[in-house]
């Protein structure tokens, strides 16, 4: 068999993700000889139209729950809702047997917002604009 090819590109569809995603996850399934990984969302919804406003997305595997992304309209923002979603993030991620959680956020989003939750910073990155960082955290769910 001839070398394989190597293509840069800035175009990820559903099938590289797909092969990329599911060529991972066999190999640890092989290496641990379980799966545990579970999607997890919290959404929220206008109650008038059934539309989704906003939410939290991640994940559950191996004891870690990852939260993805987070965002509110700005409308929504101070009123307690995004702690009500986090804390419902966090408790899902309990109830599956997770001991710790993860995030990445940036240094002018929210980071502020998960220390008042009891997250603390393992990591920071510096990226563009200078004097803005990538901001690793943690929470202890046990």
């Amino acid at each position: 068999m001839p070398d394989p090819e190597i293509v840069l590109t800035d175009v990820v569809d559903d099938r590289l993700e797909a092969i990329i995603d599911d060529g991972l996850n066999a190999y640890n399934d092989e290496v641990i000889g379980y799966s545990d990984r579970r999607p997890l969302a919290v959404t929220v919804k206008d109650p008038a139209t059934g539309e989704i406003l906003g939410g939290a997305k991640g994940r559950t595997s191996l004891g870690l729950l990852f939260i993805e992304l987070f965002w509110l309209p700005k409308a929504l923002r101070g009123s307690g809702l995004g702690s009500r979603i986090l804390r419902l993030m966090e408790e899902e991620g309990r109830r599956r047997g997770c001991r710790s959680a993860v995030l990445l956020t940036i240094s002018f989003q929210a980071p502020d917002f998960y220390r008042r939750h009891g997250w603390r910073v393992f990591g920071d990155i510096p990226c563009d604009p200078p004097g803005t960082s990538r901001v690793f955290m943690t929470k202890d769910l046990a």
